[in-house]
C-alpha cells in the first residue's frame, strides 16, 4: 500500500495532524503495518509540495493539521479506481532468496525452505489468532487486512511445499552444483524405480 494514498484517504475523513494520521493509519490496518512518524511527516511534506494537501495554522498546542485539496481528492479517486498491478508490487524477496540459494555452492536449500515454512506457519497461526480475537463491526477493516495476510501466508506455504517437491525432482545440469545432496540422492533413487 502506498503511504501517500493511505494518508490522503485518512485526510478525506477530515483535518488531522501527523500523530493523528499515524494512529488512524495503524488503527485502520490493525497495527499490522507500523508506520514511523518520520514517514508520516516526510510523506506529508511531499504531498504538500505536490499540491495534494495543504497545511493549516498550528493549534495552540503546536500541532499543525493538514487537509486534503481538490487535487488530492482527484489523485485519491484515481488510486481507488485503478487496480494494483503485479508489476507495481515490491520484489518477492523469498523467491529471489531461493533462486540464489539454488545456485550458491554450499547452501542447503531444503533447510532454507523448511526454516521459511516454520516462520510462515507461526505467522499464520498468529494472524488467525488475531482474527478471532474480536468480532466487533468496527473491526472489519482490520479483519480484512488480516484475511489478506492469512491468504498470503497460506499461499506461501503451498508454494514452499511446491519448492520442496521440485528440489526432490531436481537434477542439476552437468557442471552445475547440486542443490542439496539428500534431494539429489532421493531423485536418483526415484529415477531408478
Amino acid at each position: 500500500m502506498s503511504i501517500r494514498h493511505g494518508l490522503l484517504a485518512l485526510l478525506e475523513r477530515g483535518q488531522m495532524y501527523g500523530y493523528q494520521l499515524r494512529s488512524a493509519f495503524e488503527e485502520s490496518t490493525g497495527s499490522t503495518w507500523p508506520l514511523n512518524i518520520g514517514q508520516v511527516y516526510t510523506t506529508l511534506a511531499r504531498l504538500e509540495r505536490d499540491g495534494l494537501v495543504r497545511s493549516l495554522p498550528e493549534s495552540e498546542a503546536g500541532q499543525r493539521p493538514y487537509e486534503i485539496t481538490d487535487a488530492g481528492r482527484a489523485d485519491l479517486a484515481l488510486w481507488f479506481a485503478t487496480p494494483i498491478s503485479r508489476a507495481d508490487r515490491p520484489r518477492d524477496e523469498l523467491s529471489i532468496k531461493l533462486a540464489l540459494a539454488l545456485t550458491t555452492p554450499g547452501v542447503d536449500v531444503r533447510a532454507v525452505v523448511q526454516t521459511q515454512r516454520s516462520a510462515t506457519m507461526r505467522a499464520l497461526q498468529e494472524f488467525t489468532r488475531l482474527k478471532y480475537a474480536s468480532d466487533k463491526p468496527e473491526d472489519l477493516p482490520w479483519r480484512l487486512v488480516l484475511d489478506a495476510m492469512i491468504f498470503q501466508a497460506e499461499a506461501e506455504v503451498r508454494w514452499l511445499d511446491h519448492c520442496e517437491t521440485s528440489l526432490v525432482r531436481h537434477r542439476p545440469a552437468p557442471g552445475r552444483p547440486a542443490t542439496h545432496p539428500e534431494a539429489v540422492d532421493r531423485a536418483d533413487e526415484e529415477a531408478r524405480r
